[in-house]
């Protein structure tokens, strides 16, 4: 029998192996659909059908009629959380857990979809029971993620700052940019409250965990000027330009306010126009062109925000320009009107490149924040206005 024999025969022995293996997985497909409840493909029919509340109904059937379905309890509990269903997915997973007769490993997992529960309906106390007893578990590292959320969200930042060292001793990650803005929450409290020392002592810490903190360097001068020494705030301030420059936008008015009262407003000036120089800033021209017209006049502030438009041309920095220059005195009171028209329309239309953006999220603020309000992660705002950041990446 020569070799073409032989390769026919092996292609028509590989296809009879083929046949009957598939004869096999289709008697054992059939034994095991004959033991599904009909609810089962019911549930299957109306998810085809795009109809998933009539398919949620169904698949609780046959959880009903068949409890061991625990991967269809999880899933539709899953289901439920993320549907906003938070007590149904609750009862859910309570159920799985009153089970004499589950696994260990369903327990852990029953256990740690009930904490989600929790935390997604807003118990954060049940969620922090329910996550303390996983510590140590597979999913001991995931529920201190959760743990440290918590603490977030309930400002309990001594406990945040245990759970994110926890977590980086874990291996998953540095987290000395979280923990160094726990300890500015931590100097803030004490800050308003008058408690100048131990916001010293949380800001120390906070530059410790991380030197590049500019948040710790801002209220170190607020102190000091609180302490009416507004040398040493200056000089605090002034080291934000040496390690990170674009966040001096953040300080301008508090520099001119302390040179002020030191009786060297012009020396403060003088620095925020070189400061402005190095890094345009929408918040610092502002901050520069009121403090040139408070010393200066009308007239010197208006050919700083022109010389500003024309070095770096943004509708913020014309909507500025505009502003000062209604302030000078305008030939007819039609060329008035005019101007005020043109500042009212440039208003309307600026309001929304005037806003600051989340670089995680995208989430748009009128104010500056250290931790976004929208996927909370912090320093993830650029000390730039919406139109500045459009016009850098243009």
């Amino acid at each position: 029998m020569d070799f073409q024999q032989w390769w026919l025969l092996a292609i028509a022995g590989a296809f009879a192996l083929g046949w009957i293996a598939a004869r096999v997985d289709l008697r054992a497909l059939l034994t095991e659909s004959r033991s599904l409840p009909r609810s089962y493909f019911k549930g299957l029919n109306f998810l085809l059908s795009e109809q998933p509340d009539r398919a949620i109904d169904a698949f609780i059937e046959v959880v009903k009629l068949d409890p061991e379905t625990i991967e269809l309890h999880f899933a539709l509990g899953s289901l439920f959380r993320r549907r906003g269903e938070t007590e149904r997915a609750i009862r859910m997973h309570q159920n799985l857990l009153n089970r004499p007769d589950l696994p260990d490993d369903q327990r852990l997992h029953a256990l740690f979809e009930l904490g989600l529960d929790y935390l997604k309906a807003g118990l954060l106390d049940r969620a922090e029971e329910t996550f303390r007893k996983l510590e140590g578990s597979t999913y001991g590292t995931d529920s201190q993620r959760h743990l440290l959320e918590i603490f977030e969200i309930e400002k309990e930042w001594k406990q945040a700052i245990e759970m994110a060292d926890a977590l980086q001793r874990a291996g998953t990650g540095s987290n000395q940019v979280r923990i160094a803005q726990f300890h500015c929450e931590i100097a803030q409290l004490a800050l308003n409250e008058s408690r100048l020392h131990d916001a010293k002592l949380a800001l120390a810490d906070a530059l410790a965990a991380n030197r590049q903190n500019v948040r710790a360097l801002i209220q170190l001068g607020d102190i000091a000027v609180g302490e009416q020494r507004d040398e040493e705030a200056i000089t605090s301030w002034k080291r934000i330009e040496q390690q990170n420059a674009p966040y001096v936008s953040l300080i301008g008015d508090r520099l001119i306010d302390a040179h002020t009262r030191l009786g060297r407003g012009e020396e403060g000036l003088k620095l925020l126009r070189s400061w402005l120089d190095a890094n345009p800033s929408i918040d610092l021209l502002e901050t520069v062109v009121r403090a040139t017209r408070t010393a200066q006049g009308v007239e010197a502030a208006n050919e700083v925000a022109r010389q500003e438009l024309h070095r770096s041309p943004s509708l913020l920095a014309l909507a500025q320009y505009l502003d000062t220059r209604g302030q000078l005195s305008l030939p007819t009171q039609e060329d008035r009107g005019d101007l005020d028209v043109v500042k009212n329309l440039l208003h309307h239309h600026t309001r929304r490149l005037g806003r600051y953006v989340c670089s995680h999220c995208g989430f748009k603020a009128r104010q500056f924040y250290w931790q976004c309000p929208g996927c909370s992660n912090w320093e993830t705002y650029p000390p730039r206005r919406t139109e500045e950041l459009e016009t850098q990446r243009n």
